[in-house]
């Protein structure tokens, strides 16, 4: 896969909306119980419990979306011993969940590093351009819009699952179809793996043309054995949904008028 570094896509504006998007991400990881090891250094057992019923309450469970269906018996973050061993504790839920804001906040909730940082990356380098094309408040909306139609999309897919979906990729994915159709021959620095990490410098079609490929391709099931444990489906519905609003704004199109001039400073 192409790991893109860096854009030569010069903005007008500071990007305020994607950085207070990756700053909220990274403050919910920090916050998210089982992810981050304590101080006082927990079982493994212990953080995966609390992480699994972070994942159960914050994120967006398909039969949730889609029948209305929640689940009788949650993980409690506590650990218990079993038949079969040691585990994490079940019980009834002891909170309200509401399946629409659920698509939200899992937004927000990342399960590791990589999850994380790999979303960020993209969003970092990406979202900048369309935050300026689109005005901070258009593209806040957008980013937004993006991950529900993705997490609803991946939902009608297979109604019926109980695995929570969390994770930005299906917003960030629409930050990506917008840029491919907004920016096709920009060029991106990227990292190519071949024996080891090449740089080269390559137009921005190719770096999200291959990242969509590649992501069609797990989401048919022809990846990877661990690429079930990835909503892949939901990063093609993100991306054709961003592509396909990205397309009335294409160059030729009338863009916002640039940040005015700043007041210059009295001299002391």
């Amino acid at each position: 896969m192409v790991i893109p570094v860096h854009d030569l896509n010069p903005v007008r504006r500071t990007p305020w909306v994607t950085y207070a998007l990756i700053a909220a991400n990274l403050a919910v990881f920090l916050l998210t119980p089982g992810v981050v090891s304590s101080p006082g250094g927990g079982t493994a057992l212990a953080d995966l419990c609390r992480l699994q019923a972070f994942i159960e309450h914050w994120g967006a469970v398909p039969r949730e979306l889609v029948l209305g269906r929640t689940p009788e018996l949650v993980p409690t973050g506590g650990t218990g011993v079993g038949p079969q061993g040691p585990g994490c504790l079940l019980a009834p839920p002891d909170y309200g969940k509401s399946p629409v804001l659920s698509v939200l906040t899992a937004m927000f909730v990342h399960g590791s590093w990589v999850h994380l940082l790999g979303n960020m990356l993209f969003l970092w380098i990406f979202g900048n351009n369309i935050e300026d094309r689109l005005g901070r408040v258009r593209y806040l909306l957008f980013y937004l819009l993006c991950g529900y139609v993705a997490g609803y999309g991946f939902a009608l897919l297979d109604p019926r699952s109980g695995t929570p979906l969390i994770g930005a990729s299906g917003a960030i994915a629409g930050v990506l179809g917008a840029y491919l159709v907004l920016y096709p021959r920009v060029r991106v620095w990227s990292l190519v793996p071949f024996l080891f990490f090449i740089p080269l410098r390559l137009p921005a079609w190719v770096v999200l043309g291959l990242w969509f490929v590649l992501q069609a391709f797990y989401s048919a099931g022809y990846g990877l054995t661990e690429a079930g444990t990835v909503a892949y489906a939901a990063h093609v519905i993100g991306f054709a949904v961003g592509a396909a609003l990205a397309v009335p704004l294409r160059p030729g199109t009338r863009q916002p008028p640039p940040p005015g001039p700043r007041r210059p400073r009295a001299a002391v």
